[in-house]
């Protein structure tokens, strides 16, 4: 079994060009926004055409700039826009919902009066479109209609993956590859999504998945533990700093055990963690002792460490030959991406059987 270990997907700027199947038209009211409300973050993207770029869009895109999207069978008369992306922490809400009336997306970015008769309807996903119905219906007079979240997630991962070239890519040894995806070749693999929590599931086609596994050491456990270890006040700030750290002083290595050699003879290098937080319990050193940097580095590894294992596993138990990585959670190549895609393609080349390869 050839097994790959895939990221899906490419980190999108904060906005990216796009064409759509659609000929220019007039702006209307119409909202061109969709939200997702997890647990932790709430993501937001919106459309806007060219003319209607907001004012504070300065950079323009040509042509050839823009993202063409396919089915690999056809193509279509397309038009150009710009999809915007935005992340806010859920427990800071009322920002977001701030967010969308300054800018009055859910009028389509038109700044004017709705008629009072005129519902308003935003598609949404994730927990808090049903937690916070209410709050939405209230503040800004839009009804959610709610979209399974995992419905959404596969339809879009396997979107993505058929229609968007450059959109998955292998993460090895510090160097990122994008993969050629084999339309004919795609079913089944183990879908990965890295939130709060983590949700593994075995996609076996268009509308036809189930949720195999999954772990409650997710995203919202990285950016919980790291608030209360760290004081770090936001998740962005969390994940810069375990980019400059150094887990080798509070993670106790096989070397640390083993004299600075290998345990060769199980396949464990020198530098492999056995224990991670190992070195708190046997140095005599308070918490204020470590550098946020260096906590936060080895917490990012023990998490990413263990989502790996687990989707490996999940992987054999269901003879999958190809996991995807998905979530906002793994957005920067250069730190979440590297930690758990090398560890996961590391333990299929130390653990698995001799017919089991990584990509």
């Amino acid at each position: 079994m050839d097994l790959k270990v895939v990221a899906d997907r490419a980190p999108l700027p904060d906005e990216a060009p796009i064409a759509m199947s659609s000929p220019a038209q007039p702006r209307s009211p119409t909202p061109h926004l969709a939200i997702d409300i997890g647990g932790s973050l709430i993501k937001l993207v919106y459309y806007s055409r060219n003319s209607d770029w907001l004012p504070e869009d300065n950079k323009i895109w040509s042509s050839k700039e823009s993202l063409g999207v396919s089915n690999g069978e056809s193509s279509h008369p397309l038009s150009e826009g710009r999809l915007h992306f935005a992340k806010f922490e859920t427990s800071k809400i009322n920002d977001c919902i701030e967010f969308i009336r300054s800018k009055q997306l859910h009028v389509g970015g038109q700044h004017h009066e709705v008629p009072s008769k005129s519902k308003i309807i935003i598609k949404a996903t994730g927990g808090g479109a049903f937690k916070f119905t209410d709050l939405f219906k209230e503040k800004l007079g839009i009804v959610l209609d709610k979209e399974d979240e995992m419905d959404c997630l596969v339809a879009g991962a396997n979107f993505l993956l058929k229609a968007v070239q450059r959109e998955a890519f292998i993460y090895m040894d510090g160097q990122k590859e994008f993969v050629q995806i084999d339309h004919k070749d795609l079913y089944p693999y183990l879908l990965v999504n890295i939130g709060s929590g983590v949700s593994m599931i075995k996609v076996d086609g268009d509308g036809k998945f189930e949720r195999v596994s999954g772990t409650s050491v997710g995203g919202g456990t990285f950016w919980g533990l790291g608030k209360l270890l760290t004081k770090c006040q936001s998740f962005d700030e969390l994940l810069e700093l375990s980019h400059v750290g150094n887990n080798r002083v509070i993670d106790m290595l096989v070397g640390d055990i083993y004299g600075g050699t290998d345990y060769s003879k199980i396949g464990l290098s020198s530098t492999n963690i056995a224990s991670s937080f190992g070195k708190a319990i046997s140095i005599d050193k308070e918490l204020e002792d470590y550098k946020p940097e260096d906590i936060s580095r080895s917490l990012l590894r023990m998490i990413s460490n263990n989502i790996g294992q687990i989707a490996y596993l999940n992987a054999l138990r269901y003879g999958l030959k190809r996991i995807f990585f998905g979530g906002f959670f793994i957005r920067e190549p250069c730190l979440y991406h590297g930690y758990y895609l090398c560890w996961s393609s590391i333990l299929v080349k130390r653990r698995g059987p001799s017919n089991v390869s990584a990509t």
